[in-house]
């Protein structure tokens, strides 16, 4: 149940103990002040002669049944602000034990505190099928607690006994009072039972509702699973095709370059053209290798043997033979150890911008400076080429952008003079980083 209707709960809870406390203290009062009239007027053997019992001590009924209600709205106080379950409970049974003390203290006059006790149980235990028991046991023990019924077993004062007493005008009166204190009782205990089972439906409606929401929301998620898997293989393709780009690009420039170089040579210098050609070869099969570890791994087969510094340097011997072209490379750093995905990204950017130097910008010297700055570091990729006054976003550029952004960093191009990348690439800085 929510919090509001948790408040109609105690509220109907509240009322019930207020009418059986009342009537329980009426009773009680009733009886013994009853008992002292009749003894002050001396009209106790006329009184004896119509009754078949009567109280030991009228006195001790009656401070017995204040104090057993004084108890009653403590343990219910109790509930309210506790809200342990155990405890709770335990309450629970110490108002079972008054109420009955109160009951057999009565002579069974009045045993209307059964239904509060059961009301009480219901709210309490949980368990549709044990709330239903304690119904019926409820229904049961109200019937089996009547006076008419436990007179026939045993002596027992009844409290028409004491209305009789009195004149008939004053008997309709304490007679009404008794029957609407009775009445409202039980009026009071079946609005309780409705409102309790109209809440306990409200609450399965509202979770199958719920479940059906869950629903709704557990197909939605498999429909993004499925979405973003997807994007996770058109990302991955994107990616290989990065690679293969890289690899086949880089190499295929040097060997164009270098035959280019070799058709200029071939009627000037066959021995020198030879030696060209077997460089070309050697640069070709390295390509070949590297295709085949890129498709594989998707790794730069060099990274995998040798470190990022060594990769690099290698990368651009063999682009300077093959090419021709002067190719610097500058770093502050002693070590270059990285994670592997910045070094693939470091790697793989220095290779394209070295392909699209020689491929596009006809360029004759390229300088390449890495430093540290700080958690970033400055990578810088500068020729002397013919350069681009508008720079177009081409196959080479966009995957030079999409490895940058991918380790959250920043990258530019400038083309006014010669062409120049600039990268910003925040490192975590490897675990055999010195």
């Amino acid at each position: 149940m929510n919090e509001e209707k948790d408040k109609t709960v105690i509220l109907l809870q509240g009322s019930m103990l207020a009418l059986n406390v009342a009537a329980v203290i009426l009773i009680s009062t009733f009886i013994y002040y009853t008992t002292e009239k009749i003894i002050y007027r001396y009209d106790a053997r006329s009184f004896l002669d119509g009754v078949t019992a009567i109280p030991k001590n009228p006195e001790n009924v009656m401070h017995t049944c204040i104090i057993a209600a004084v108890f009653l709205i403590v343990s219910f106080l109790f509930r309210q602000i506790v809200k342990k379950y155990q405890l709770m409970i335990c309450s629970m049974l110490f108002d079972l034990v008054l109420c009955f003390m109160v009951i057999y203290t009565l002579n069974f006059n009045y045993n209307g505190l059964l239904l509060f006790l059961f009301a009480t149980m219901i709210s309490l235990v949980k368990g549709g099928k044990v709330k239903v028991a304690l119904v019926a046991l409820a229904i049961g023990g109200y019937v089996l607690a009547d006076y008419e019924l436990l007179s026939i077993y045993m002596p027992l004062y009844h409290l028409n006994s004491y209305i009789q007493y009195y004149p008939a005008s004053t008997q309709q009166i304490f007679y009404g009072v008794f029957n609407i204190l009775i009445s409202l009782n039980v009026v009071l205990f079946i609005i309780y039972c409705v409102y309790v089972i109209n809440a306990q439906r409200g609450t399965i409606e509202q979770i199958n509702e719920l479940y059906h929401e869950i629903q709704t929301a557990n197909e939605q998620l498999q429909e993004y699973a499925s979405m973003t898997e997807k994007m996770t293989q058109t990302k991955e393709r994107n990616r290989l095709a990065r690679e293969i780009h890289d690899t086949l690009g880089h190499t295929l420039t040097g060997i164009a370059t270098g035959l280019d170089a070799c058709l200029a040579l071939i009627d000037i210098s066959p021995e020198q053209t030879k030696k060209q050609l077997k460089l070309l070869s050697d640069v070709s099969r390295e390509g070949i290798k590297d295709v085949r570890r890129s498709v594989n791994e998707l790794r730069p087969d060099a990274l995998e043997r040798l470190s990022l510094d060594a990769a690099i340097r290698k990368m651009i011997i063999d682009m300077s033979q093959a090419s021709d072209v002067k190719i610097y490379f500058s770093t502050e750093e002693k070590h270059l150890k990285f994670d592997e995905d910045e070094e693939n990204a470091i790697y793989r950017v220095i290779q394209e911008s070295i392909t699209n130097a020689v491929r596009h910008g006809k360029a004759g010297k390229i300088w390449i400076t890495l430093k540290r700055q700080n958690d970033m570091i400055l990578l810088s990729i500068k020729d002397n080429g013919i350069g681009a006054k508008e720079i177009k976003s081409g196959f080479g550029t966009k995957h030079i952008k999409e490895r940058i952004e991918m380790l959250h960093g920043t990258v530019s191009f400038d083309g006014s003079d010669g062409f120049t990348v600039t990268a910003e690439i925040p490192i975590r800085w490897g675990e055999n980083y010195d």
